[in-house]
């Protein structure tokens, strides 16, 4: 029987960018397992060490890192060079965390005792990586686990399996042993291997909801494995009493549109005061009639590129169609202007008279917009969601921002900025459907290790005054 494989092949133009055969999950988990401690025995020093080895082979390789995502993702070049140079920085953010997070205290005790305070690695840790960041958002699991001691099986989207077999050699580049991290190429199937498999010590997953749902269910049953999800947003933007429309579109545009609308923090519902409706839509019309979608290398560089395949673009022309048929107005249709590529030109829907909502992630250039008359209607509308990853305000009343930000319910709230664009030096995460109280970035750290606490004393002095009866 031939050998299985997986196919990578560009979005752009449908051309097979990568092939490589279908891995073994017992083989990759037995290899870390058997490799992880002489990792964690290692002084902190070292690791720091080697991955400040493995941020200087990436930025060696930065070019041919580049083209390669963007042609895996479609993204366009400026884009996947941003990605590239996030890689980079992501190690050095991580030893400033790992050290405010995960540093060591000792605590003065009676009787010349002491209580310290240390971190131990978990062992070894499955990260599953997504497609729309299958660098930055994989690595920013990848970095903190190994600083801390850990082993890690990761295993690439089956949609960006070349982005994830480079990041992985340039890990083994920089010196890190090749049995710590561990590469599992494969689709579902490789996946659901990995996260049950019984040696592993716990799951970093970044994706859909529907998946980190099951895998929470899953994971019920065994408490001992720390998992950390992160499942995505249906976030809203709001913009109210604000003089400056330009602007306002301007973020609208950057929230919902970059990166063709696959960032979990995408912008998936405009909530706007009914007096800013006609001017804003007026503005963000004119935006996206300028917008430039292309192929990664286009030149002049495109703003957008397509979604990551045609099943992704065709279960997006159904969803706007769905949303129409609903008693959704569309304002600005979505348009297929290359057959059989996923390019998609941006969507956007008025809701506000729909007969039903729906409450899911359209990880692409989807709008919906929702037309309020009071700020208190539009909060709600804003948390009327499962998930709660990310919201924005677009508004000069700093009053109002004070009431945005406290009745909101998400994990990244910002004023006046994009809802997408999050810092790797802070945390990233929500409440809800998109994530399980462990945010990741610059709180990495603190599901990558486990505090330890010792009280201890140099000699064995001990006594017994109660509860003895007299020698």
């Amino acid at each position: 029987m031939p050998e299985q494989e997986l196919l990578s092949t560009e979005p752009a133009t449908g051309a097979v960018l990568w092939r490589h055969a279908i891995g073994d999950a017992d083989a990759e988990v037995a290899i870390a397992r058997a490799s992880w401690a002489q990792w964690a025995a290692r002084p902190l020093a070292v690791r720091i060490e080697a991955l400040r080895r493995f941020a200087n082979v990436v930025r060696q390789k930065a070019d041919a890192f580049t083209d390669l995502i963007a042609r895996e993702t479609g993204k366009p070049l400026w884009e996947a060079r941003t990605e590239v140079e996030t890689v980079i920085a992501k190690v050095d953010i991580s030893v400033t965390s790992y050290s405010e997070r995960t540093g060591q205290r000792r605590i003065e005790a009676p009787m010349n005792t002491r209580l310290a305070l240390r971190h131990k690695p978990h062992g070894v840790l499955a990260v599953l990586g997504p497609y729309n960041f299958p660098a930055h958002l994989p690595n920013g699991h990848i970095v903190p686990a190994l600083l801390a001691g850990n082993a890690v099986v990761f295993k690439p989207s089956e949609k960006t399996p070349a982005s994830g077999a480079f990041l992985v050699d340039c890990f083994h580049a920089a010196g890190i042993p090749e049995g710590c991290v561990r590469l599992l190429i494969g689709g579902p199937d490789q996946g659901k291997a990995l996260a049950s498999h019984p040696d592993i010590d716990g799951l970093l997953f970044t994706g859909s909801a529907n998946t980190g749902i099951a895998l929470n269910r899953q994971f019920a049953a065994r408490p001992e494995k720390i998992l950390a999800l992160e499942m995505g947003g249906n976030n809203p933007i709001v913009v109210w009493n604000t003089p400056d429309i330009y602007s306002a579109a301007v973020l609208v545009v950057q929230s919902a549109f970059t990166s063709a609308g696959q960032r979990c923090t995408a912008a998936r519902r405009l909530i706007v005061d009914q007096k800013l409706f006609d001017p804003l839509m007026e503005e963000l019309n004119k935006l996206i009639s300028r917008l430039i979608i292309g192929e990664p290398h286009a030149d002049p560089q495109p703003f957008m590129g397509p979604v990551i395949d045609n099943n992704t673009a065709d279960m997006l022309t159904e969803s706007f169609l769905t949303l129409s048929t609903m008693g959704g107005r569309p304002l600005r249709h979505m348009e297929r202007p290359i057959e059989n590529r996923p390019f998609l030109t941006p969507g956007v829907v008025d809701m506000t008279e729909a007969r039903e909502k729906v409450d899911v992630e359209l990880f692409g250039p989807v709008l919906q917009v929702f037309r309020k008359t009071s700020f208190e209607d539009a909060i709600a509308e804003a948390n009327d969601t499962r998930y709660g990853l990310s919201a924005s305000l677009v508004s000069q009343d700093p009053k109002l921002y004070d009431q945005f930000w406290a009745n909101i319910r998400a994990g990244i709230v910002n004023w006046n900025k994009p809802t997408n664009g999050a810092s790797s030096a802070a945390p990233f995460g929500g409440v809800g459907w998109s994530g399980n109280h462990r945010p990741s970035a610059y709180y990495a750290a603190d599901y990558c290790a486990y505090p330890v606490v010792s009280s201890e004393s140099e000699q064995a002095r001990a006594a017994m005054g109660v509860g003895l009866r007299d020698a």
